[in-house]
């Protein structure tokens, strides 16, 4: 097996422009079938880290809408309180989405999203600046803002923001004054959505209370020692005519549906990109057997083994594959960055989501399907080599 090694390591030294031309190609759809695995998880496990970071393990709806399109929780704070009183559920929070207008001095109105939400519980977002939303109404009322929101209007921790939305009676109600306490990164922003999060009083007040105790959700998070399928299962057995859904069978079914389109389109590319990499390999390696038949021929007259001589056409392959799926690696991802960074501009996606997410998994598959591909592109090589004609080809090569 070492003198099949030597000999194929020979044989590519020998041809150093081929090799290395071999190697790039092979490195350039390496890097490609890389990049495509990576995809075909990537916004799948993004998703999931997404849901994960905000610590809340379990969403109840009224309906299996998504959040936004579908019709609310009433009653909510009734409805938290029975929530928080189950075994198996550790904090239920209400949160409530709206779209209002926030003006900051002389600014011009600009359109936001209010979140409002429970202050007494955990907060989804992460506080950069200042400080989060107090427990209890201290003075005038506090809103924490993203980032974008906070470049674009000019605002710090201690502006005053004025806040209107437009209510179902389409009425003019008048703008309500909020002190910034802090500036934070929400979950599910995109790069341009401005939002501002306040105490979910706060939400029903820029109505006059006209929609008072609804919901677009509750966050629950699960007791560690119950896990979140209980505390699901609980809340299902408790209210029976809610959508409960855990962060793993959301991930399930937006892999399923929303993400679907993306994996399609990864395991198509990847299956084309694979194939143009056998191709390749299959080439490399059947024209340096063909430029090399009276060498070969000659080494088996001498007595060196058809077994010796077609393992050292596989080494070669085996040898192509690994140096340039190996430089492949880093020029993957440095591809998958570069494509990352444009495909997030894409309006809509959450400024923290990745499409290309690395696993070991993805490694693994990786390093598979190359293998693969060297084995079967020897195959037809190898066989050139083991029913090579001695006495006909020697005959040839002094001839010709």
């Amino acid at each position: 097996m070492s003198r099949a090694f030597h000999f194929a390591r020979l044989s590519i030294i020998r041809q150093p422009a081929r090799s290395a031309l071999g190697i790039l190609g092979i490195a350039a759809i390496g890097a490609l079938l890389f990049d495509m695995l990576l995809l075909s998880r990537g916004l799948v496990l993004s998703f999931r880290e997404i849901l994960d970071e905000t610590g809340y393990d379990v969403r109840v709806l009224a309906t299996d809408a998504p959040p936004g399109t579908g019709p609310q929780l009433t009653g909510a704070a009734a409805l938290a309180e029975s929530l928080a009183a189950i075994p198996e559920v550790e904090i239920a929070l209400r949160m409530r989405v709206d779209d209002a207008d926030a003006q900051a001095g002389s600014e011009r109105a600009r359109r936001i999203t209010f979140v409002g939400a429970d202050p007494r519980a955990r907060s989804v977002w992460n506080v950069v600046s200042g400080r989060d939303l107090p427990a209890a109404p201290v003075g005038r009322a506090a809103v924490v803002v993203n980032r974008h929101l906070a470049a674009r209007m000019k605002v710090g921790v201690g502006s005053i923001l004025s806040i209107t939305r437009e209510c179902d009676s389409r009425a003019a109600m008048p703008a309500l004054d909020f002190t910034v306490v802090g500036i934070a990164d929400f979950p599910f922003d995109s790069a341009t959505e401005s939002t501002v999060a306040g105490a979910i009083e706060d939400a029903d007040r820029l109505c006059g209370g006209e929609d008072p105790d609804r919901a677009e959700m509750m966050l629950v998070r699960s007791r560690p020692e119950a896990g979140a399928f209980a505390a699901a299962a609980a809340i299902r057995a408790a209210h029976p005519a809610l959508y409960v859904v855990t962060n793993e069978q959301l991930v399930e079914r937006f892999s399923r549906l929303q993400f679907s389109y993306f994996r399609q389109i990864s395991t198509v590319l990847a299956t084309v990109t694979l194939f143009f990499g056998f191709l390749l390999i299959a080439v490399l390696l059947t024209v340096s057997v063909n430029q090399r038949l009276g060498e070969i021929a000659a080494l088996r007259a001498v007595g060196l083994s058809r077994t010796r001589v077609t393992a050292g056409v596989l080494w070669e392959s085996v040898l192509l594959v690994a140096l340039g799926g190996t430089l492949a690696l880093p020029l993957g991802f440095a591809l998958s960055a570069w494509l990352d960074r444009i495909l997030r501009t894409l309006p809509g996606i959450p400024a923290t989501m990745h499409f290309f997410v690395f696993e070991p998994r993805a490694l693994g598959l990786y390093v598979l399907l190359l293998a693969a591909a060297s084995l079967f592109a020897a195959a037809y090589p190898m066989r050139i080599v083991s029913v090579l004609p001695i006495a006909a080809t020697l005959r040839r090569e002094v001839v010709s």
